[in-house]
Order: C-alpha cells, then structure tokens, then sequence
C-alpha cells in the first residue's frame, strides 16, 4: 500500500510524495517517490529524472499522511 505524504521540511515549502511504507522510529531517513509540490507542479531544485529520495530526519520538521478517496466516503458517527 502506498501512502501519499506531505513533508514539511525546515525552512522550506511542504513537498508532496509518495511512500511504500511510513517510517520507523528507529529510522534516520524517509525514502519516498514522485515528489511535487503542493499543487502537483515538478519541485524546481530537483532533476527531472530523478525518482527516489531520501530526506534526514534532522531537515524534516513533520509529516502528514493524507488519507486516500476510499477513507473519504467511509461515514462516521451520524446524529439523527
């Protein structure tokens, strides 16, 4: 299952991407896929060809896993 992943790097716009797996605790890095940015544009300070890349721990500031469209139309607790 692949995860869609907005990093939130230090002193940098968050960057969008994609992970096979979430990372451990006890990992130094993350390894992710098709980076972009926010609104799917390429990230100018990469190269096209690229596909993988990893980011140390101590430049990333957090990460938020977005949900996928199947999460969106499961329904919560409804009042009548």
């Amino acid at each position: 299952m692949s995860y869609t992943l907005l990093i939130h790097l230090i002193g940098e716009a968050a960057l969008m991407c994609e992970a096979e797996q979430l990372p451990n605790p006890s990992d130094s890095t993350i390894t992710v896929t098709h980076l972009r940015q926010r609104d799917g544009k390429e990230v100018s300070m990469v190269d096209s060809n690229a596909t993988s890349f990893i980011f140390p721990w101590s430049r990333v500031n957090f990460i938020e896993i977005l949900g996928t469209e199947e999460e969106e139309e499961i329904v919560g607790f409804v009042r009548d």
